[in-house]
């Protein structure tokens, strides 16, 4: 390096700040210093992106300003010419590679992108709690549910990886199967983002493997301002590591670990970062593969039907599971790259652009059941199932971002598009045990159907059954955004959004052991024998993906659907600083316009129509008598705002008042259409609330968006010479018109349907703590405490004006069946499902030096409190084991529960060797308690893993 020659060097000493510079983000004070001195700063953004300055005073000479502004924070500075200034590591005091500890005995600076631009987690007005790239390695999180356990006020519905809906702050109307839910299911109320790209589905949402990561920010209570429809309780962003232009860098890890009582697991993924032409062009490439070994073993049971000696059948056959009997039958396999390139076009423009890849399989089942098919007590991690399972889940993706400058102005144009395949499968034989499934069971005299039974004698089969749902998800999106400087007085942002989001869904329940009609079957039937039954398919002129019959199967029930919508935004943002650098106000708004549609077909085999009944060639269903054509399509159209006003109290100290509105788009309930568009109520399934011959009520054919409005108080803080940080906020949020599920055949028939219906209140209090105790030991803690209150209560109104309707039309429906019907929204005064009252966890970690080594030992631990898994007015989940739930939708309490974990290793030069302990205490909790399936599941917790870790970086 030069050395500057000593008389410009003492020039520089007599050159005086004359303003005060305080504490803030260090790049920020950096450029403030620049300004007032005249020196070039030559600094590389990584350098200085996490560390803040100490406060400088005023009349110190350039060089001890700097040296102020540097004090702590392991930068030196040298001149490079006479006129500007290196910033540059400490290489005695740099941390190591894979080390990851701070050089200095303050907090690291954490930057997110809450508002759409980097800002210092302490200066954001909303709560967000955010795990570093340095964190999600060190806590060895790679999955969603392994970051579930470090994020306070985030719950999950989860029936298996990437099988289950995300919660923030109790915001939920419960869980639900996994069936159907590709057609039926609400959107999610939670945004999921890898970068800009957006990654929800209903009930399945996308889980992305963890790799490579700068952080992951969960931004707290409805975003809907900036962040749209389906970021009605908030938003979590995987923010990815970008291509660095000028430096050659990588790592590469690889573990194995032992399963408590089931499988070994194993991983490996690498990661490299190649500029391509220096400061112009560089990629960035990770790949990766994790097993996780099973851990449920489905043991040796048998199933049979529910006798019903009022029509005859005293007894069906009995089926076993020997042939799929086995040990740790549910092992997971993620396999994926994520390449990235970046094109410095300009000193003012860049382009990134970044393809993803990955493969989830997830074989056999994650819940167990307390109590077999046949009523037997079962240990932990077990289960009795008659049918394979899997979910295998593909996606590709690419997305783009092009940034640049127009003038004073920063402007960005970001996309992406996704494709998604899913295929599941899942044993559905407990269906065929319960009250109405027990009707597929068998044909003749003493058959169950209540309309048609024919003079043939009983004939009855084993009830075993599954269903499978093949998915495909794409997903094109697109953003504008302009802004503002980030140092003038009045900043600003408007930006233009548009997407389109469809889903096309095969859902086949292939759970009808009545055999179907081939040629030599057929002239059994014909001749007086057992009869067999018709494939059926979707109604001509009504499908979107296959429109053939289902032959060779033994469907009973399906959908074949596209449903989704396509959505175009505007949005703005504004602040103003009152007082510069002290009191600042925000407000924004978007406008939104969704053209939403559903259309394809049902279609179900019904032994009641006499086309069925021994007719091969599909004449029920080319009749239309055997399901129905589905055409539905609405817009919505409205507005979202939020405001903030923002009150440093000193550099250090920031109190914060928010408003802001979110929601959720609405959908479609699977209702007839006929071929002119007309919408009618179903023929075959009238979903009725009360006496066959009295039907009050029909299916909606859709449902509205749900709102949220949040009105938030908060406090962010930094002391003890930025050792210590505490941020604190309140909350009461109101949650109206929210969207219910229906599944309660002794109401509303034999099928789920979607309502707008109660408002909740949900009041809260979150805190977060971190500290750097000693040079070596950091301590972080975050609790939540939450009370929700359902405040309305409506009634179910009557919408058939037929003339044998007892309840006046437009008015509330009281009995059903003759007995009260009330309250089918919920009680004014219940809790919301998946809302647990406390939620907290804490974590510690100490680095200590041993000659050239670097050890480290680190202990966590989490804490859930009990909670619901479906709304309290649901269907208490039936504690009789020989007799299966009425519902997929069964209220059950799932207790509190605490998991430990921790962590030994050790650290030289490049290399990090690593035992993790995860659930060290093998609490066997559940997480989701269900009847989804017909009876009794809980979803335990992955017992107790150790693994061994080694990485290394170059």
């Amino acid at each position: 390096m030069l050395d500057a020659p000593p008389t410009l060097a003492q020039s520089f000493e007599r050159t005086l700040l004359s303003t005060d510079i305080p504490a803030r983000p260090l790049a920020e004070a950096l450029a403030t210093f620049a300004s007032k001195t005249g020196l070039q700063l030559v600094y590389v953004s990584e350098v200085v992106r996490h560390r803040r300055s100490h406060a400088t005073a005023a009349g110190l000479s350039a060089d001890q300003a700097l040296t102020s502004l540097l004090q702590g924070t392991g930068l030196r500075f040298e001149y490079l010419t006479p006129q500007s200034v290196r910033i540059l590591a400490v290489e005695e005091v740099r941390p190591q590679a894979g080390a990851d500890i701070p050089p200095q005995d303050e907090l690291r600076e954490v930057v997110v992108t809450a508002n759409r631009r980097e800002e210092d987690l302490q200066d954001v007005a909303i709560t967000v709690q955010v795990i570093t790239g340095t964190d999600l390695q060190q806590l060895n999180v790679e999955t969603l549910d392994d970051i579930l356990r470090y994020t306070p006020n985030v719950t999950y519905s989860g029936n298996g990886p990437g099988q289950g809906n995300i919660f923030i702050r109790g915001l939920s109307a419960g869980g639900a199967p996994n069936q159907s839910q590709s057609t039926i299911a609400p959107f999610p109320n939670v945004a999921l983002y890898l970068d800009d790209q957006s990654l929800q589905f209903p009930g399945r949402n996308n889980d992305a493997y963890m790799i490579d990561l700068d952080r992951v920010e969960i931004l707290e209570g409805p975003q809907g301002t900036l962040f749209g429809g389906g970021a009605e309780a908030g938003a979590i962003r995987y923010i990815t590591n970008k291509p660095k232009l000028d430096v050659t860098e990588g790592n590469a890890n690889a573990g194995y670990g032992f399963t408590s009582g089931g499988d070994p697991n194993f991983l490996a993924n690498a990661t490299i970062n190649l500029p391509i032409i220096p400061d112009t062009l560089a990629m960035r490439a990770s790949i990766f593969t994790d097993r996780r070994g099973g851990y449920v073993s489905n043991v040796p049971g048998t199933i049979a039907a529910v006798a019903n000696p009022a029509t005859g059948v005293n007894a069906t056959p009995t089926a076993n599971n020997a042939a799929l009997v086995g040990s740790n039958l549910n092992p997971v396999d993620y396999d994926g790259l994520r390449f990235s390139a970046l094109w410095k076009i300009t000193e003012d423009w860049n382009f990134l652009v970044q393809e993803n890849f990955q493969n989830l399989e997830a074989d056999g089942y994650f819940s167990d059941y307390p109590v077999s098919p046949n009523g037997q007590p079962l240990q932990p991690y077990q289960i009795v199932a008659f049918q394979p399972a899997y979910d295998k889940d593909r996606h590709e993706s690419t997305s783009w971002t092009l940034n640049g400058k127009l003038g004073d102005l920063k402007a960005v144009y970001t996309g992406s598009y996704l494709d998604r395949h899913i295929q599941q499968q899942q044993d559905y034989s407990n269906y065929l045990r319960s009250a109405i499934g027990s009707n597929y069971d068998c044909t003749g005299a003493g058959a169950r159907y209540a309309y048609y039974r024919d003079a043939k004698p009983t004939t009855c089969y084993a009830p075993v059954g599954k269903w499978n749902d093949t998915t495909r998800n794409t997903h094109l999106s697109q953003e504008l955004r302009v802004s503002t400087p980030d140092d003038w007085r009045i900043r600003g942002l408007v930006g233009a959004f548009w997407e389109d989001f469809k889903i096309y869904d095969q859902m086949n329940f292939n759970y009808l052991p009545i055999p179907q009609c081939d040629a030599q079957n057929l002239a059994i039937a014909t001749a007086g024998g057992p009869d067999c039954l018709s494939a059926v398919g979707p109604i001509p002129g009504f499908f979107a993906n296959d429109p053939s019959l289902r032959q060779g199967s033994n469907t009973v029930f399906g959908d074949d659907d596209l449903r989704g919508y396509r959505q175009t935004a505007f949005f703005v943002s504004a602040e103003f600083d009152i007082i510069p650098k002290v009191l600042t106000i925000s407000g924004g708004t978007r406008w939104f316009h969704y053209d939403e549609f559903e259309e394809g077909s049902e279609f179900f085999s019904e032994t009641s129509s006499p086309l069925i009944l021994s007719h091969p060639n599909g004449a029920c269903t080319n009749a239309g008598a055997c399901g129905f054509g589905i055409n539905l399509s609405k817009t919505e159209t409205g507005t979202r705002s939020r405001g903030n006003l923002t009150w440093h109290i000193t550099p250090d100290m920031m109190a914060y008042y928010t408003y802001s509105q979110g929601f959720r788009p609405g959908g479609f309930n699977r209702t007839r259409t006929l071929l002119d568009g007309e919408v009618v109520p179903k023929k075959s399934a009238p979903f009725i609330a009360g006496d066959l011959a009295t039907k009050q009520y029909d299916e909606p054919s859709g449902y509205d968006s749900d709102d949220l409005t949040n009105y938030e108080i908060g406090f962010k803080g930094e002391f003890l010479d930025h050792r210590l940080q505490v941020n604190a906020s309140g909350y009461i949020m109101d949650w109206d018109n929210v969207q219910f599920a229906f599944f309660d055949p002794g109401h509303f028939g034999e099928a789920t349907f979607v309502a707008n219906g109660p408002s909740y209140q949900i009041k809260g209090l979150e805190l977060q703590v971190v500290a750097r105790a000693t040079d070596g030991l950091t301590v972080q803690g975050s609790s939540s405490w939450n009370s929700s209150s359902q405040t309305t209560s409506p009634c179910l109104i009557s919408n058939r004006p037929a003339a044998t309707n007892p309840t006046p039309l437009g008015t509330c429906i009281t009995q059903v069946n003759s007995e009260p019907f009330t309250n089918p929204f919920g009680a004014i005064g219940t809790r919301a499902a998946y809302s647990p009252p406390v939620e907290y966890n804490v974590r510690l970690r100490y680095d200590f030096r041993l000659a050239e080594y670097k050890p480290f030992v680190s202990f966590g631990a989490n804490y859930i409190g009990a909670m619901n898994n479906e709304p309290a007015n649901y269907p208490r989940g039936n504690q009789s084991p020989e007799n299966p739930p009425t519902t997929t939708l069964a209220l059950y309490t799932m207790p509190g529960y605490t998991t430990v974990d921790a962590a030994l290793g050790v650290v030289k030069e490049n290399w990090t060797v690593q035992i993790i302990g995860n659930n060290l205490s093998n609490s066997d909790a559940s997480t989701v308690t269900s009847s989804g399936q017909f009876i009794k599941s809980e979803v335990p917790l992955r017992p107790r893993v150790v693994t061994l870790q080694i990485g290394m970086k170059f």
